[in-house]
């Protein structure tokens, strides 16, 4: 099958777009509105875009909560949506009225953060801390009205990971058991044993061939 996507065809029952770009972090998103209320939805439409300093981005479409909350106060957190936390940010998800709290709606307690006034969610191994640096407006679906997603570029200014998964100076990523995003109402998980390692390879001085030290990571980035 090869097809224009402006022109699902009839074989398909749903635009299979996200079943493709797969697997997508999912990023839990806690923002305050200008009345100090909480609000946390679930983005998967989220990844980090730079290493040195630190950020990340969501996209965000139809003018949800986070994004007037973040263009009004300037700030957000970001935390990992974990597997034990599943049902949680399934209901965090619920297109309640603005003001309506979600943390609460799906039984979450809110953590203090360090940096930022937005808290983050109590028991997700990991969350950044995230002033908004930039937002991009996505181009609209062509012949339609409604406008296209809002991209949101956070600098991340501070980083919380939960010390049970730290182990000789590493994070445990399979342990903390992050979710992932797949297409329609599927999702999935990283795991210890979904996870693997391999060392990268290792141009020649002429860069026109590369050995590979074969085995798991040495720990030495190259």
């Amino acid at each position: 099958m090869h097809y224009d996507p402006r022109h699902r065809p009839p074989e398909l029952r749903h635009d299979p777009f996200k079943a493709l770009v797969v697997p997508r972090p999912v990023g839990w998103v806690a923002t305050l509105d200008r009345e100090g209320r909480a609000n946390l939805a679930p983005y998967s439409f989220f990844n980090a875009v730079n290493e040195r300093p630190p950020m990340v981005m969501f996209s965000s479409g139809g003018g949800k909560d986070s994004l007037r909350n973040i263009e009004a106060t300037g700030e957000f957190t970001c935390s990992m949506a974990c597997f034990d936390q599943r049902e949680a940010m399934n209901m965090s998800s619920a297109s309640v009225a603005p003001g309506v709290d979600e943390f609460v709606l799906a039984g979450l307690v809110p953590a203090p953060s360090r940096f930022v006034a937005p808290p983050r969610v109590a028991g997700a191994p990991a969350a950044f801390e995230c002033r908004l640096w930039q937002t991009l407006q996505m181009p609209a679906p062509e012949g339609r009205a409604e406008t296209g997603n809002t991209v949101i570029f956070g600098l991340v200014v501070g980083v919380y990971i939960d010390d049970a998964f730290i182990r000789d100076g590493l994070v445990d990523t399979g342990a903390m058991r992050p979710l992932a995003r797949l297409g329609y109402m599927d999702y999935s998980a990283v795991s210890p044993e979904s996870v693997f390692t391999m060392n990268r390879p290792v141009a020649s001085d002429d860069r026109q061939s590369a050995t590979l030290q074969p085995g798991p990571w040495d720990g030495v980035y190259r």
